[in-house]
């Protein structure tokens, strides 16, 4: 258990980070895509199975108890970790389910014909799609905040498009995925709650890097997935403040969240069970609150730190190559780097790079929009997390020279 930033300690904890490809280590530099695993939560995961896999509710037997136990600790693990309530705290499937859940639960419901949700030019498919769903199925409007030269948000736009009476919804990214712009989500919260506009936090980036305490945010919704915080696939969270949870239907129907069952009438459970029908993804449950108490025993100041240094150096070897634009240059941007290089499709890009056992992401990242506002169709993307080295980033910059010698 680390319980200070020591990048060789930490590197140590990610078995996957010794893996070679190609004759060449591995330098895992897609870390905005999904996040490599510790051995905390591989062992939590495994030693579920080996000795405590039993399907929880309603299980009287030790060995239930045991899982159940685990599953209920690890609920408390993530509320504790955001500040708020276990009643506040849904399991889901990711992200994008979190996001459909609110568009169907709340929007679908709550919402009127001629409503207006604002979204953000720099949204995931994510934060789109389900949102287009409800204007099918009740004629809402979509509006979209406009992003600057630099990538970010800009502030004046949105809160015009705020101050119309019409607008009932918020949505927005905190991080985004593709220009790794960090919106001033406490400021823009505030000022849509003043508005009386409800307000959804799409977490998926902001998640693991760094404290996320939403008592401060203030957000009536937040989603994140616990892959790209170190957790297992196939599980997420969705935070909902518990009178808007109150009042929502459930978006599905299924065992475990229901209170009474007649043919003729259901009455269901309260939040969050109300929302988590059908066996839950319990190793997934137990996986991602290993996650957090290993994020939680680390120094996340020192750890953000050593990720903007990463990213500083990454940014400054970058902009010395010939022909090479990085997109998105906001003040106090993640550490992701978005670029494109004259001459050479991100996919070639990649390709090069991993033969010299570099991983990096092309293509429009689920940000068509996004990449028609910038006029381009794809990027590559290098995405840092702490237990990236400054040797790697200098591996990158270093392959993306002869790269570009290769297309001269």
């Amino acid at each position: 258990m680390t319980t200070t930033f020591d990048l060789e300690s930490v590197r140590g904890d990610f078995p996957i980070l010794e893996k070679s490809f190609r004759g060449k280590s591995l330098a895992y530099l897609d870390n905005a895509a999904t996040s490599q695993k510790p051995n905390a939560v591989i062992d939590a995961i495994a030693n579920h199975y080996r000795n405590s896999n039993a399907n929880v509710h309603r299980g009287v037997y030790a060995l239930a108890e045991g899982t159940e136990s685990a599953y209920v600790h690890a609920r408390k693990v993530i509320a504790d970790h955001l500040a708020v309530s276990t009643e506040e705290i849904i399991f889901v499937r990711g992200t994008t389910e979190a996001l459909n859940l609110v568009a169907q639960s709340y929007a679908r419901t709550h919402l009127n014909e001629g409503d207006i949700v604002v979204l953000t030019t720099m949204e995931h498919h994510a934060n789109i799609l389900p949102w287009q769903l409800v204007k099918t199925q009740t004629g809402i409007e979509i509006e979209i905040s406009p992003i600057l030269e630099d990538g970010s948000l800009d502030r004046d736009a949105l809160c015009a498009l705020l101050d119309q009476p019409k607008v009932k919804l918020l949505s927005l990214c905190h991080v985004s995925n593709s220009l790794g712009t960090v919106n001033p989500v406490v400021e823009i919260v505030a000022e849509a709650k003043e508005r009386g506009v409800v307000t959804v936090v799409d977490g998926a980036q902001s998640i693991s890097h760094g404290p996320i305490d939403l008592r401060e945010i203030d957000c009536d919704f937040f989603a994140f997935s616990g892959h790209k915080v170190f957790a297992p696939m196939g599980i997420g969270v969705l935070y909902g403040k518990r009178d808007l949870l109150a009042d929502m239907p459930p978006y599905q129907g299924g065992g475990d969240m229901i209170d009474e069952v007649t043919f003729e009438k259901t009455t269901f459970a309260p939040p969050p069970q109300r929302f988590e029908a059908g066996t839950p993804n319990v190793e997934g449950a137990i996986g991602l609150g290993a996650a957090i108490e290993y994020i939680g025993n680390l120094d996340l100041a020192a750890a953000a730190a050593h990720e903007q240094a990463l990213l500083e150096q990454a940014t400054d070897g970058l902009e010395a190559l010939p022909g090479l634009t990085i997109h998105g240059s906001a003040p106090g941007k993640a550490a992701v780097v978005s670029f494109t290089i004259d001459g050479i499709h991100p996919h070639d890009i990649a390709t090069f790079l991993d033969a010299e056992g570099i991983a990096i992401r092309t293509g429009h990242h689920c940000c068509q929009p996004l990449m028609e506002h910038l006029g381009i169709s794809a990027t590559a993307r290098a995405s840092f997390a702490f237990y990236n080295s400054k040797e790697e980033v200098a591996r990158l910059v270093e392959a993306l020279k002869k790269t570009i010698a290769c297309f001269q």
